[in-house]
């Protein structure tokens, strides 16, 4: 059998139905084991469904928003979750809201939070 062209392969496609040309696509997928996708379905999910395919967050920040009462107590949990010297820790609560901890895991930034809420902080992990 003669190779047909692209031109010609088309022409053979215009003359058909358009059950005629289901019934080949679906004779095509089984034969060479393929399946005719939209190109819409290609292109991926937009709108709010895109919003869902974010990936999860792995990176989160610890924010302190306010000393409280026991800014002392808070100073030393500063300090340890931090190593910064005395005054740099007070500097910091003195000047909420500021990030105590950035770009850490998850586990980290909870466990941090916890710390700080315990010595009367007000704390934000975003």
């Amino acid at each position: 059998m003669a190779k047909l062209t692209q031109d010609e392969l088309l022409a053979q496609f215009e003359e058909l139905t358009l059950i005629e040309l289901s019934e080949f696509v679906k004779a095509f997928e089984e034969k060479f084991d393929v399946t005719a996708a939209a190109a819409v379905a290609v292109a991926g999910p937009a709108g709010p469904a895109a919003a869902e395919a974010v990936e999860e967050q792995d990176e989160f920040d610890v924010v302190l928003e306010g000393a409280g009462e026991k800014k002392i107590q808070v100073i030393k949990v500063v300090r340890e979750l931090t190593s910064l010297g005395l005054k740099e820790a007070k500097d910091l609560v003195d000047g909420t809201p500021k990030p105590v901890l950035e770009k850490v895991a998850k586990d980290v930034a909870e466990k941090a939070a916890e710390s700080l809420k315990a010595a009367g902080a007000s704390v934000t992990v975003k």
